[in-house]
């Protein structure tokens, strides 16, 4: 076992790329769920994203087109989604399965052609001399820019939820839609508006990791993290600077276990492998209590003619 090949300032740097796609697919979640729609597709979505993403990067040999394709391949299958839960009124929580399990076949069939293939790399930032500071250059100021845009939609979406009129009535939707409907408000038009930037976001996720985290393309390589934003949801208790706490300490904890295993910690694998999801449902246990509570409406489904 040797500690001293971990460099720490590359663990902070890793640490930052394995938690943007779970950013990226959580924030979106938090909107949909804001919205009071419990969507359990968010891996479904992620995935489809990710082969969607890698096929248009692979082919354009742009992976700003991959990415763009990977956020309207995610809005995409969300409209499956939609039309099951808003339009016909089907169960929230066996949608959201079936929509998984959507998703990791039609990504199976997509991505048969693509395997074994390296996508077209994305340019990293270069930021003039805030790049070159020691320690603090490789990182904060060396990633890719979709990173950042993590960050920024985080940032986005508190703001509007806080201080907008349409945060306003997208937090009322999922308090009390029957209220907000008596409003005025277009319940389901604000509901699919939310599906919809909810499957984009998991798109860009999915995409994220085929495109740069693990740029290749193997069957089912999501490995759960949309199971994981789905929880993180829940433990940042529905706010979005909490998402991003959550998805930087889950990403940690992945980085982390991985250096361990490079240096020849004396663990086996599997514990090893196991331990972000042991962490995870330690969080969700000790966060349970918090007084703060999921929105009313959530998974409830919405009769207009009440």
């Amino acid at each position: 076992m040797d500690l001293s090949q971990i460099n720490p300032v590359l663990l902070v740097a890793s640490l930052m790329v394995a938690a943007t796609p779970l950013l990226l697919a959580a924030i979106g979640e938090l909107v949909v769920e804001k919205a009071g729609v419990l969507n359990l597709g968010v891996e479904g979505m992620m995935i489809v994203g990710a082969i969607t993403g890698f096929a248009i990067s692979v082919e354009t040999g742009s992976p700003w087109l991959g990415f763009l394709a990977s956020a309207i391949g995610g809005a995409l299958l969300s409209l499956l989604f939609v039309l099951l839960t808003q339009v016909a009124l089907a169960n929230q929580v066996a949608s959201g399965l079936a929509l998984t399990l959507f998703g990791l076949g039609l990504s199976a069939l997509l991505g048969q052609g693509y395997v074994g293939i390296k996508p077209p790399g994305m340019a990293e930032l270069d930021i003039p001399v805030l790049s070159d500071l020691p320690v603090v250059g490789p990182i904060l100021f060396g990633h890719d820019p979709i990173l950042y845009l993590g960050i920024a939609l985080t940032a986005a979406v508190w703001a509007v939820l806080k201080y907008t009129r349409v945060g306003l009535i997208l937090r009322a939707v999922g308090e009390n839609h029957d209220a907000a409907h008596a409003l005025g408000y277009k319940v389901v038009r604000i509901r699919i508006l939310a599906i919809l930037f909810g499957g984009a976001c998991a798109g860009l996720g999915g995409a994220y990791i085929s495109l740069i985290r693990v740029p290749q393309w193997t069957e089912g390589m999501t490995a759960g993290v949309g199971w994981i934003a789905l929880a993180l949801v829940v433990f940042a208790s529905w706010k979005p600077w909490r998402v991003l706490l959550g998805a930087y300490l889950f990403g940690g904890v992945t980085v982390v276990q991985l250096n361990l295993q490079a240096a020849g910690v004396a663990i086996p694998v599997e514990y090893l492998a196991m331990s972000p999801y042991i962490i995870t449902i330690l969080m969700l246990v000790i966060l349970s209590a918090d007084k703060s509570r999921a929105p009313a409406s959530l998974g409830r489904i919405f009769h207009a003619s009440h």
